[in-house]
């Protein structure tokens, strides 16, 4: 198994957010989790990442069968996991070019030739439909909702990563902008990398050839099938769902 989180509970000042969360992802697959607003999915999404203002109470968060909890989130990072982030953070005076080689540097170990990283960010920019002068401007500072969100692909298209945890990357995106992440997220679909997406809309997962479907609640994930549940929560809605299941 490649991603397993056991038992997950964790809380923020004292309150209890995660409440024994159990989810096992294998290698090449994609899964998602759909739940109404507060219920703690994008809490979960920090805490498998090593957000420092998250403390955990209970349980593990295995990749390949080794505990990450006592890694902090720069070494999540090169131990193959990465976030794209729901509400992604300005750097003015930080320009794109700069902070990719930077990551990237991070995460492979060593500084990428100029031409090799060039030649790589074109070639991702150019699968997200992304103009040349992106490159001029400093890290999402200024950038619309659907430009952060197409530089956090373009980040995972460069770095590679084995698992991926995408918080409602399709939150605030236009037709055509939700089409073109989607379909790079499928394109990146791999037997050796999982992927986690946290969405409250079916509408990117019929881009995408998904496994399975997870609903959330309460801090903890309350039932699992296939695609014909989020349709069902799409016709019913989470209430009805969530009621049937308690």
């Amino acid at each position: 198994m490649l991603l397993e989180i056991k038992g997950l509970e964790a809380s923020i000042e004292g309150k209890e957010i995660l409440k024994g969360v159990n989810l096992s992802i294998p290698p090449g697959e994609i899964h998602a989790i759909m739940g109404p607003n507060g219920s703690g999915k994008s809490t979960l999404s920090y805490v498998l990442m090593g957000h420092p203002k998250y403390t955990i109470t209970g349980g593990d968060i295995l990749l390949d069968g080794k505990s990450v909890l006592a890694m902090k989130p720069d070494e999540r990072a090169r131990a193959g996991m990465f976030l794209c982030f729901q509400y992604p953070t300005s750097i003015p005076g930080v320009t794109m070019p700069n902070y990719l080689r930077n990551v990237l540097k991070n995460i492979r170990g060593a500084d990428v030739p100029i031409k090799e990283f060039r030649k790589e960010v074109q070639d991702s920019m150019r699968n997200l439909s992304m103009r040349e002068d992106f490159l001029k401007r400093y890290v999402n500072d200024g950038f619309s909702g659907g430009e952060k969100k197409r530089n956090e692909i373009l980040q995972m298209a460069l770095m590679k990563p084995r698992v991926a945890i995408l918080d409602e990357v399709d939150s605030g995106l236009d037709i055509d902008a939700l089409r073109i992440i989607a379909e790079n997220l499928q394109a990146m679909r791999s037997p050796d990398r999982s992927m986690l997406l946290i969405t409250h809309y079916q509408r990117i997962l019929n881009y995408l050839t998904l496994d399975k479907v997870h609903v959330f609640a309460e801090g903890r994930i309350i039932t699992s099938g296939g695609r014909e549940l989020a349709e069902r929560l799409e016709k019913e809605g989470y209430e009805a769902v969530i009621k049937a299941n308690k």
